[in-house]
């Protein structure tokens, strides 16, 4: 559909630019792509959770709504946002079911291409979350790179479109960061 992606990328910079006309304009356009997005995060939680896929496009959503002074580049950049705002929501939401159990060690994690490889529980995705974050004050860009990849689910051409770097860059950034951070999550 490359007539909405012009027309999502040209409504993000009005947007961005203080149109919010163009907001309401965008929201339909977006909306089912923002719910794949939450789906494919949210059909890795475990059995029981009190967030729904769509309270958390909804609360994903309000989010974005209150970003300020965010130069949208283009339809990628504003779902890898998007992607990250979920993970953020979900990180808290893990954080505040296990903030009654201390100590233990948490599970070991494993990353691979796709989201099969998504943490299980509560404590795997923290573990994970704590780890991109010890990654990413060490290289950001592979951390960016986890981000887009394994939580926005973008190919690795579109990862490098929104981080401005070449494909043979994300692939080695990526092949590096999903060595450090199984290093990580193995507690060496």
């Amino acid at each position: 559909m490359p007539d909405s992606s012009f027309e999502i990328s040209r409504l993000l910079h009005a947007w961005g630019g203080g149109d919010q006309a163009a907001l309401d304009q965008l929201t339909p356009l977006v909306y089912a792509e923002l719910h794949r997005i939450a789906h494919r995060h949210m059909r890795r939680q475990l059995p029981g959770r009190t967030l729904q896929t769509t309270a958390l496009v909804n609360e994903a959503y309000l989010r974005l709504v209150n970003v300020e002074d965010v130069d949208w580049q283009d339809r990628t950049h504003f779902f890898a946002v998007s992607a990250q705002i979920m993970r953020r929501i979900l990180v808290d939401a893990a954080r505040a079911r296990l903030a009654d159990k201390r100590g233990g060690r948490f599970p070991h994690v494993y990353l691979n291409e796709s989201m099969d490889g998504a943490p299980q529980s509560s404590e795997e995705f923290i573990a994970l979350d704590d780890a991109l974050n010890a990654l990413e004050k060490m290289d950001p860009r592979k951390a960016r790179v986890v981000e887009l990849r394994f939580f926005a689910g973008l190919s690795v051409e579109q990862t490098a479109a929104v981080l401005n770097i070449s494909a043979p860059s994300v692939k080695r950034d990526w092949k590096l960061a999903k060595a450090w951070l199984t290093r990580e999550l193995k507690g060496q």
